[in-house]
């Protein structure tokens, strides 16, 4: 089955960078869409980066546009995001995810993804 494990989470000051990582198993992961979601307390989980099957096309949330970067290494299975320029209302738990039939990811945007992993929590001080 599809196993999404995300990494890389912790707590930081404002302005501060962070890397999340997030390894795929059980899907042929070179051929899969891929993006990130968060979910701060008390609010309803959002899309925050999308990547296609070869890397060439991403997407941003505007809230993070100019700041984070998502990539991702089809020969080690796994997708990134570089947060940089943190602040407190980046604070969430991050979540990667992906959606059958969707290399270019634009339905995990639009409509969510099919498959989620456990979240990896991001805090950010002031």
């Amino acid at each position: 089955q599809v196993q999404l494990v995300e990494s890389g989470g912790g707590l930081v000051q404002a302005g501060d960078s962070l890397r999340l990582s997030c390894a795929a198993s059980g899907l042929t992961f070179s051929t899969y869409g891929m993006g990130w979601f968060r979910q701060a307390p008390g609010k309803e989980r959002e899309f925050v980066a999308g990547i296609s099957w070869t890397g060439g096309n991403t997407y941003y949330a505007d809230s993070v546009k100019g700041r984070f970067t998502c990539s991702r290494d089809n020969a080690k299975n796994t997708v990134y995001l570089q947060m940089s320029s943190l602040k407190p209302e980046d604070t969430a738990v991050y979540y990667c995810a992906t959606r059958r039939w969707d290399p270019i990811a634009t339905l995990i945007r639009d409509l969510g993804p099919d498959y989620w992993g456990q979240g990896t929590q991001v805090t950010v001080s002031s």
